[in-house]
């Protein structure tokens, strides 16, 4: 390696040698040019500058008002909408989110020592899906193991709905916006067209505002799109992590009734 290495250096200091040479005639030629191409560049710095000076948000307002009203305020409604949804499903996420090894042991301990009240009082007190699904298995314990399973399995289908409560909203929003923008695109280019024909000739500036027009819908309708997606995809990852938990505290509950049963 230490070889390998050795002859790269070599061989790279051979090359800028052989290239020094050439450098150093081209140097005086290309000073000439620079003087006359920096006498430009003094000439249209302010302009450069005033464009550099446009901030971020500035750009972005100007970009969203040359789309025109109708079709970009319908695509910000979808995306204001959209993260509203989002940010609501979210936060009732991690709300929901619970610790159900430590629920269960807490579960177990209270039925082993108070018996199948103190245990429904524990999960009384915890919030979450898997907190009200050991109560609704608890609350038919005293019925039989057959009862409670059903209990488990039929409200853990009412939790999920819960929890996949107006995802279809984020879903739709995101198929919404860029067919919005693609929607104006087709009209951008419909009034160029219309603009030509009473023209009656193919000039660009007739054309221009109305591509540029289609151009904005279409962008920031992809935007949104994508904006929503990501927020999407992360719900969707937060509510299967939660009904697994779910899957396996039912699991884990069932087997703690056995017990309980057998040594009653």
């Amino acid at each position: 390696m230490k070889r390998l290495f050795s002859i790269l250096v070599i061989a790279t200091i051979m090359v800028f040698s052989g290239l020094n040479a050439k450098a150093t005639n081209s140097v005086n030629n290309f000073a000439s040019a620079t003087s006359f191409i920096i006498q430009e560049d003094e000439e249209a710095a302010p302009a450069e500058a005033t464009e550099e000076n446009v901030s971020f948000h500035q750009e972005l307002k100007r970009r969203f008002i040359e789309g025109g009203p109708a079709f970009m305020g319908i695509v910000l409604l979808c995306l204001i909408l959209g993260l509203a949804i989002a940010i609501e499903r979210i936060i009732f996420l991690n709300l929901s989110t619970t610790n159900s090894k430590k629920l269960a042991q807490r579960v177990e301990d209270a039925l082993n020592s108070g018996g199948v009240d103190a245990a429904k009082e524990v999960c009384r007190d915890t919030k979450g899906p898997v907190a009200s699904i050991y109560y609704q298995g608890l609350d038919r314990a005293d019925e039989s193991l057959e009862a409670a399973e059903k209990a488990v399995v039929a409200y853990g289908g009412v939790q999920m709905g819960q929890l996949e409560k107006n995802v279809s909203w984020v879903s739709l929003f995101i198929a919404l916006a860029p067919m919005l923008g693609f929607m104006g695109t087709v009209i951008g280019m419909i009034e160029a067209f219309d603009k030509i024909q009473a023209a009656g000739d193919m000039q660009p500036s007739l054309v221009a505002g109305g591509i540029k027009v289609a151009l904005l819908t279409t962008v920031f309708g992809l935007i949104v799109a994508i904006i929503l997606q990501i927020f999407y995809n992360y719900i969707i990852a937060k509510i299967d992590s939660i009904v697994n938990d779910m899957e396996d505290a039912s699991i884990t509950l069932i087997d703690i009734l056995v017990d309980y049963k057998r040594r009653k």
